[in-house]
């Protein structure tokens, strides 16, 4: 791993950059099923920003990744939201970090050494998360993760499910949701692809196979046609629960014995030990097997035993305190580096692409690999018709972790100075890796990719507006600014008069641009990709300014050095300086505003109102202080963000209420000078209790 930024404002900046590029690849896996990098590189990714994040927890933005699951779900399936979130699991790449994930539950939860921590330990398979939901033991809803808070329905193609029983056995909970994975075995896949490749033979079509079992099993479960799914050799493994009116044992492994007992599959190799000496075990042993299990799997997951215990350990943003995920090694092979493209992207990043000559790895086929930046490719030193060496963790697309033909004497690879579509000047900004074309919206291949954000599903959700008529209205001269979308109407009648297009095709179009007049602020926000502005940043920033004039007011002024302007930004968590700055920055220049007077002259959102949640501290602004002698620091800053509070830490005009424990010092004395609301750790556990 590259050195970690110095400075706040260097940090913020690369938050902002891995930002996006994680929420990219977790759109192109989770929602596209067509992931764009390998496992080890999107791992690397995230470590990167725990590790910046760690380093400079000032800078962690709302829309971190650590705080992200999954993406949003595919358009074409109905979406339910989940009774519980679905969560990922962060992940462990060492026995090391394994110890410590055990040594963090004992200091979490205040336990003496000799206390025996169980675990129970189980292979983690590569498929599609899916949560079915039984009432009165029958099935009644299967969803996948989506984003982790609302799912895909894909009830009907999970009946065709021979793994899934449509009725528990035995007696089971009123309402039990069990979650597992949806997967195809290896010997099923490769079957599949046969049967796609002879059906294809004969109807004298192109072959369209799948890549891996993964993308098979995914591409397979959310078909419209449930019968398409039911073709195909799908399988289910359980490995936990959501909701549930009772749960059946007092232990992970007790709980998953009774999903056994109830007819649906669970991992063979599951074990409960006690140690994290004896998990490692269980990941040797697994390991030692992976070539010959049935089905792919990238590593194996540790949860902590005792649910009363898990209950305690909580969540952080997005994964379970409980529960880790220990990766296997990443897969290698040698391949020669043909060329060396570039490629623009939405913000201008241009990207360098490696056009690999064909090898396999771990039984893919892989012709290509992100080189990231200019720093990866002067670090690796490498130029076309270079030997490399492939690193791969999943079955997706590897990076180039080795170059073997590597000579110091050659000069490095000419990364471009100008953007390869529009020939601006292509630069990096200070603290900046990434090199950006400033053409902005002058820029076509920035033009066609701010124009598809903006009507993404994200975004102003403009489903019949795809890449393939954009690239039209473009090309046409119909569309080159966001505002023109809506000025679209006026070419009713040129549109009609275009070969292939129908007057119903016609009006559905326009009529979906209409339905979009009215909207949501946040949505809007960030379909005008505005750098550093996510979808979980818009919403924050809309929750404190309410409608989007009061955002540029406060953005402007902020910009020109209004203390009061900057403070609201300030107590936005998660909206870092960069944030600020690029919003002052966009409105800075002339064209921006343009662009967004003219848009705001035909939309007109709403104001952006939140419901909050009820509990005594919704809203609020909580510091804790002094020693806490009932449960540590972490176990309350859990509870305090559960009832829906804001944690700082330190003591301002804008905090509501102190925690003071024992040995509170400064901080009891500035709340008493401002006439702040104080109360004891008995205080706070009364009022937890409450809010139950």
């Amino acid at each position: 791993m590259s050195a970690l930024p110095e400075t706040e404002e260097q940090a913020a900046a690369e938050l902002a950059r891995l930002a996006d590029e994680i929420a990219h690849h977790n759109r192109a896996y989770h929602t596209d099923d067509a992931p764009e990098i390998s496992d080890a590189d999107y791992d690397a990714l995230v470590r990167r920003n725990a590790a910046i994040e760690a380093a400079f927890p000032q800078a962690v933005r709302a829309d971190s990744p650590s705080r992200q699951v999954g993406a949003a779900p595919a358009a074409h399936l109905a979406k339910v939201a989940h009774a519980r979130a679905m969560m990922s699991l962060d992940n462990a790449f060492s026995d090391e970090e394994v110890e410590e994930f055990v040594a963090r539950v004992r200091r979490f939860l205040r336990l003496g050494d000799d206390e025996v921590v169980a675990l129970t330990a189980e292979p983690k398979i590569d498929g599609l998360s899916c949560s079915l939901r039984y009432e009165a033991g029958v099935l009644v809803q299967a969803l996948t993760r989506g984003d982790g808070q609302v799912g895909e329905v894909v009830t009907d193609n999970v009946r065709t499910i021979d793994d899934i029983p449509a009725r528990l056995h035995g007696e089971a909970p009123e309402v039990f949701e069990v979650r597992g994975e949806v997967y195809m075995a290896k010997a099923d896949f490769a079957e599949l692809n046969q049967r796609l490749a002879a059906e294809a033979a004969a109807s004298g079509k192109e072959a369209r196979q799948f890549a891996n079992p993964r993308n098979a099993a995914a591409g397979s479960l959310r078909q419209k046609d449930a019968s398409v799914t039911a073709s195909r050799p799908l399988r289910f493994l359980a490995h936990g629960w959501g909701e549930a009116s009772a749960v059946p044992g007092e232990t992970q492994s007790e709980v998953m014995a009774a999903i056994r007992d109830w007819g649906l599959p669970v991992a063979e190799g599951l074990r409960r030990v006690e140690s994290a000496a004896d998990g490692l075990a269980v990941y040797r042993a697994i390991e030692a097997e992976r070539a010959d299990l049935p089905f792919d799997i990238d590593g194996v997951v540790y949860k902590v035993d005792r649910l009363d215990w898990q209950a305690r350990l909580g969540q952080v943003a997005k994964a379970p305190r409980w529960a880790i995920a220990h990766k296997f090694p990443a897969e290698r092979a040698q391949t020669t580096l043909n060329a060396i493209d570039i490629q623009v992207g939405r913000t201008g990043k241009l990207t360098p692409v490696a056009r690999l000559e064909p090898v396999t790895v771990g039984g893919v086929v892989v012709t290509n690999a992100t080189l990231h930046n200019a720093d990866e490719v002067a670090r690796l030193g490498v130029h076309p018709g270079d030997r490399v060496v492939l690193q791969r963790a999943g079955d997706v697309i590897p990076q180039i972790v080795e170059n073997l033909s590597r000579d110091d004497a050659r000069a490095p690879w000419p990364f471009p100075t100008h953007c390869p579509v529009c020939g601006s000047e292509a630069v990096a900004e200070p603290g900046e890796v990434d090199i950006r074309c400033t053409g902005g919206l002058i820029c076509p291949a920035q033009r066609l990719e701010r124009l598809k954000h903006l009507v993404s599903r994200g975004a102003l959700d403009i489903d019949s507006l795809g890449v393939e008529r954009l690239k039209l209205f473009i090309d046409l001269g119909w569309i080159a600014e966001p505002a023109d979308i809506f000025r679209l109407n006026a070419h009713r009648t040129e549109m009609l008069a275009m070969k292939g297009w129908k007057e119903r095709s016609v009006d559905a179009l326009l009529a979906a641009i209409e339905e979009r007049r009215e909207p949501d602020a946040a949505r809007l926000l960030f379909g005008l990709g505005i750098r550093h502005v996510g979808q979980v940043t818009a919403r924050d920033l809309m929750k404190m300014f309410v409608t989007l004039p009061e955002l540029r007011r406060a953005a402007e002024a902020a910009r020109d050095g209004d203390a009061d302007a900057a403070d609201r930004f300030a107590l936005i968590e998660g909206v870092g300086p960069a944030v600020v700055v690029s919003l002052g920055d966009f409105f800075h220049e002339e064209h921006n505003r343009k662009v967004w007077d003219d848009l705001l002259q035909l939309v007109t959102p709403p104001p952006f109102l939140v419901e909050t949640r009820e509990s005594p501290v919704s809203g609020k602004t909580v510091v804790f202080t002094g020693k806490l002698e009932t449960l540590s620091r972490d176990e309350a800053k859990a509870q305090a963000e559960s009832l829906g509070a804001r944690v700082a830490g330190s003591i301002s005009a804008k905090t509501d209420l102190l925690v003071a424990g024992p040995g509170a010092g400064s901080k009891l004395k500035k709340a008493a000078e401002l006439g702040i609301e104080v109360i004891d750790e008995a205080g706070w556990a009364a009022l937890v209790a409450a809010a139950r």
